[in-house]
């Protein structure tokens, strides 16, 4: 699983910063300052996760086990939930989306939880 992690986090790496320099510039004119706040946190959040994800394959390679698993898969459907819905909402104003956001942060947050209890098994 440890390329795996290392793939996610390498192409949601790619993403940030598309998606940042799309917000930056193709958006910025086009959008409220309020809704590119909300497209910039998505970012924040996908580019946090992405190291996160390549943390997690670097340790895989070296530890492995399932709770190092769980961390991976649910920073990856957290991630993809959480910018997900907000970069939706920025560029299409669906306000519908918002309490879809929160589900997002409630997956990453296990997958914060998953990781410590990685970490807190190794020797």
């Amino acid at each position: 699983m440890a390329r795996t992690w290392l793939l996610i986090g390498s192409v949601f790496g790619f993403l940030c910063v598309a998606g940042g320099a799309f917000g930056a510039h193709a958006l910025k004119s086009r959008i409220s300052e309020d809704l590119l706040a909300v497209f910039s946190t998505g970012t924040r959040y996908m580019m946090l996760h992405a190291v996160a994800l390549l943390a997690v394959g670097l340790l895989a390679d070296r530890v492995g086990g399932t709770s190092l698993n769980v961390a991976g898969w649910t920073f990856t459907v957290g991630t993809v939930i959480f910018t997900g819905s907000l970069w939706a909402m920025a560029m299409t104003g669906a306000k519908w989306l918002g309490p879809v956001t929160p589900l997002g942060g409630l997956t990453l947050l296990v997958g914060w939880i998953s990781l410590a209890i990685a970490v807190s098994r190794t020797a």
